[in-house]
């Protein structure tokens, strides 16, 4: 909720109010009509001396204090037992007097609710924030004592910020997985069905949010074993995920959590979106399962032309091309599949599609759209992305898995695992860009190395081959805010614009250094874009010869960088990359995407992701707390201005600035559109529309704001924002 001028008065009691009632005096002005900012300085206070330092369990020292949790299994052994104790005492010192202080009531809530170990009835605090990242370091760092201290101040700085599952986990005996959420193909037969339902069910147990690919199975109606109309098609299959998503959790922290994507030109698209509304019966109606529709360029054109768009039945284009319908560019083989024949087809109005696409979106917020052909012109490896995942910014080449009778691995493919974390972009320019980038990258890494998923050995196979990460952002509106840019301002879309290029020139620079020491680089480097000669459609040649700008195109954006320090990297530092990574190649597949940062954004203190504030004050609704108010990251009576929320600042403001960065992401970005209450159909597929033709990857949730005022955004994606 954003505090206006028709906000009512208040005058501060003479008894001293608890935590909830400092808290929520941030949605009142004091009597000179500003917001109480120290209110909420004052609730963290009261927070900590009532509720935690009561509930926290004392040691003398380090030493009794790690025994006490390594005795009683709190503690994973196998992480402490690297290091030497007098090194721990002093790690444990040096993160102890780093001076951290949580900087709002919700951040500290959040933290001791949801991240803190606690004795296993639950009523001891057994850590604070710097033990946590003290735990998460270590384990990280695998023995390696530098690294210790180097990812410790990293996170406690609140330069890098680790995702929920590898925040939450590490260090701990009893845990779940350091892995955000996983992707997996499903191929039309009852083995990868069956395989499919198995692994959803074994991945959210260890608390990772799923995504599936629908695509490749057959239509309702579509014939079985050569026998017409046996196929019940697509939405039994949704219905058995969502029951089984329903069932698996983590130890009780962590739902169950999936989605699914189907083409837009799946002879089901209809049916698979009517799951989604709100008078659809019961026998079908999806409640918790989230969709994503894979939209191609042609469904595009076909709009524009106001023509019908034909759909294809994936059986009869799989018995055709030989290959699974996921496989085959539908833009690139439409007319060709429109003319054959040996493919049944079904037709819709294509203008109709997307206005049910928007219907849908008023009602559910769903479903995700994942731009196929923009996606596939900027991958960078050899296939095709045919998914994303349950947060949409996950973007990566699987392949197929096949299986025996008896439901083994006839051939094991590769399926995909997020390794999450992200960058606090006002503390990362603070504190030193280049280096806080390599930081996040190892530590990135080490998740990747350190994962092994026997329950999937797709994701296994995945994991182990592609070495994939995904290093995000957030707070770009706390630091636009900070340093006076509006956001979708032009000097605001130049910083953005040079900031995402100078990570991604630090992110491949770091990636390379890592091949270079072990001697090794991802598998299929050598048919990637990273391999192609220099000149030649090598991935970096736009930053060589002047495709993209290498420098700030406004004063604002260069006197900003050089304020800060950060120097950006030219045509030339491009240019030695490139060959350098022609010699030695990278070591992580793809290395970036940007996720929507929920709890880990509350508690470093950030907006979230790179999206603009929702309220100047949000409103959120926490459990048995009731509402908590968090005031945007930098924000002071001061600079109010500068912080419109993203209702006023309109949907394509926002896509602008992710048109900007997107340019320099290997994967994707989780995009989320905001409308007022005034908003139609036709709105919306406008924006949907502006953000196909600037290049944007994919469109995560849509939100109204009258559903924004019943009292907290919603989160969503549990995976990647929790």
């Amino acid at each position: 909720m954003t505090a206006t001028a028709t906000s009512p008065q208040f005058t501060i009691p003479q008894a001293a109010p608890d935590y909830h009632a400092l808290n929520a005096m941030l949605n009142l002005y004091d009597d000179n009509g500003r917001i109480r900012f120290d209110a909420d300085h004052q609730a963290v206070d009261a927070y900590m001396q009532d509720q935690v330092e009561p509930r926290t369990m004392r040691f003398a020292s380090t030493r009794e204090r790690l025994a006490y949790l390594l005795d009683q299994g709190y503690y994973d052994r196998r992480v402490f037992d690297q290091y030497s104790d007098d090194f721990l005492d002093s790690f444990y010192d040096h993160v102890e007097h780093q001076g951290f202080t949580f900087e709002t009531f919700l951040g500290a809530f959040k933290f001791y609710a949801s991240y803190a170990l606690k004795t296993f009835d639950g009523s001891q605090y057994l850590e604070d924030f710097p033990q946590r990242c003290a735990a998460v370091a270590l384990e990280l760092a695998d023995g390696d004592e530098q690294r210790a201290i180097e990812y410790a101040d990293a996170i406690i700085s609140g330069r890098y910020q680790p995702a929920t599952p590898t925040f939450l986990n590490l260090g701990k005996a009893q845990r779940g997985e350091a892995v955000s959420c996983f992707l997996l193909r499903i191929e039309d037969n009852m083995e990868s069905i069956s395989r499919g339902i198995n692994a959803a069910l074994q991945l959210s147990k260890r608390g990772g949010g799923v995504a599936l690919l629908l695509t490749n199975l057959r239509e309702a109606g579509a014939p079985i074993k050569r026998i017409e109309h046996q196929s019940s098609g697509v939405v039994p299959v949704m219905k058995l995920l969502e029951d089984s998503f329903s069932y698996a959790n983590q130890l009780g922290a962590r739902q169950g959590a999936g989605a699914v994507y189907l083409n837009a030109h799946h002879p089901d698209i209809m049916r698979f979106l009517d799951t989604k509304r709100e008078n659809a019966d019961e026998k079908i109606r999806i409640k918790s399962l989230a969709l994503g529709v894979v939209i191609p360029d042609i469904t595009f054109e076909l709009a524009k032309r106001r023509e019908r768009m034909a759909l294809f039945s994936p059986y009869d284009v799989e018995r055709v091309y030989g290959v699974p319908f996921a496989d085959i560019s539908v833009t690139e083989h439409y007319d060709e599949m429109l003319a054959d024949d040996r493919i049944r087809k079904t037709y819709i109005d294509a203008r109709e599609f997307f206005m049910t696409l928007a219907e849908l979106q008023f009602e559910s917020g769903y479903p995700y759209m994942l731009f196929e052909d923009t996606v596939n012109r900027a991958n960078p490896l050899k296939g095709r992305v045919t998914m994303s995942n349950l947060c949409s910014e996950i973007l990566q080449v699987q392949e197929p898995s096949t299986y025996r009778e008896d439901l083994g691995y006839e051939h094991v493919g590769r399926d995909i695992s997020c390794n999450l974390g992200s960058l606090n972009i006002a503390k990362a320019m603070d504190g030193g860009l280049a280096a806080s980038v390599e930081t996040a990258v190892r530590a990135l890494t080490s998740v990747s190395d350190h994962t092994r998923l026997d329950c999937v050995p797709s994701i296994r196979r995945g994991n182990e081959e592609s070495h994939a990460i995904g290093l995000g952002q957030m707070n770009l509106h706390g630091f636009l805010g900070r340093e006076g840019l509006r956001y979708g301002s032009d000097e605001a879309l130049d910083f953005t614009d040079m900031y995402f290029m100078t990570v991604a020139y630090h992110a491949y620079r770091t990636s390379h250094a890592i091949a270079a020491e072990r001697g090794t680089r991802f598998a299929g480097f050598d048919d990637s874009a990273y391999a192609k000669p220099a000149g030649e459609g090598n991935y970096f040649d736009k930053y060589v010869d002047g495709t993209y700008h290498t420098e700030p195109q406004t004063d604002t954006a260069r006197k900003l960088f050089a304020r800060f320090g950060v120097a950006i990297p030219s045509a030339d530092d491009w240019r030695a990359l490139q060959t350098d990574v022609l010699r030695d190649g990278i070591y992580n597949a793809y290395l970036q995407a940007v996720p929507p940062t929920g709890s880990i954004s509350y508690i470093n203190h950030s907006t979230s992701s790179i999206h603009p504030i929702a309220a100047r004050i949000e409103i959120r609704k926490e459990g048995k707390t009731g509402r908590v108010y968090y005031p945007a990251p930098y924000m002071t009576n001061d600079n109010l201005g500068m912080f419109e929320d993203a209702y006023t600042i309109g949907w394509k403001a926002i896509i602008d600035t992710y048109a900007e960065a997107t340019k320099h992401v290997d994967q994707g970005l989780s995009l989320t559109l905001f409308f007022p209450d005034t908003a139609t159909t036709r709105d919306l597929n406008k924006a949907q529309i502006y953000a196909w033709r600037k290049g944007i990857k994919t469109l995560y949730y849509i939100r109204i704001r009258q559903q924004a005022l019943e009292g907290t955004d919603v989160e969503g994606c549990v995976s990647c924002t929790l």
